[in-house]
């Protein structure tokens, strides 16, 4: 297997350190190929304007598409996004490339107002991010397509949890996220 995960922040892996990001944990874990292509504050308009390049001609077996929280931060629709996403997965199909979708995690709205801004309505992005979780499990089962639910598995988790043990900032998370992260994504590509 040779696998690309092509993202924002949340893939690239922010504010930690390399060897602590989901993607460096499943590439040591698995002993994969493993291309790490997030960006920091890229949309999925971003991605897409750099698929062919991150990920054809990376000449994967399978990628992990994952991205919308900065889309939703900048008050794009959700309509624009499912398009992105859409576009991302037939081109990596048509190109014989599994496409598995990630599912962002939610915001904790108490450290992002904190640590970033309290001039985002943080509530209104989470709802949009709970409605395109729901999109995409549908998208997802419509067209057999996997996808790693990060936004449920991080729900689950803040109910025993503290937030500051999950999240850097309210939006990224900590070391401890990510090898949860990890987790969802080894569970997950050891049964395809």
């Amino acid at each position: 297997m040779k696998l690309v995960c092509i993202g924002d922040s949340l893939t690239y892996g922010y504010a930690i350190f390399r060897k602590d990001c989901w993607v460096e944990l499943i590439r040591n874990k698995l002993n994969i190929d493993v291309i790490n292509r997030g960006v920091n504050g890229d949309t999925t308009a971003g991605m897409l304007s750099r698929s062919y390049q991150d990920i054809i001609q990376s000449t994967p077996t399978h990628v992990i598409i994952m991205g919308g929280s900065n889309d939703f931060i900048a008050n794009r629709a959700l309509h624009l996004v499912q398009e992105n996403i859409e576009q991302l997965v037939n081109e990596a199909i048509e190109n014989n490339i599994v496409p598995i979708l990630g599912i962002e995690p939610p915001i904790d709205k108490v450290l992002a107002q904190r640590k970033w801004t309290d001039a985002v309505d943080y509530d209104q992005i989470n709802s949009t991010l709970s409605n395109y979780r729901n999109w995409i499990i549908e998208f997802a089962k419509e067209n057999g397509i996997n996808y790693i639910d990060f936004h449920g598995c991080f729900l689950e988790m803040l109910k025993d949890k503290d937030p500051r043990e999950m999240y850097v900032d309210g939006l990224h998370p900590t070391p401890y996220g990510h090898t949860i992260m990890a987790n969802c994504v080894i569970e997950l590509l050891k049964n395809i």
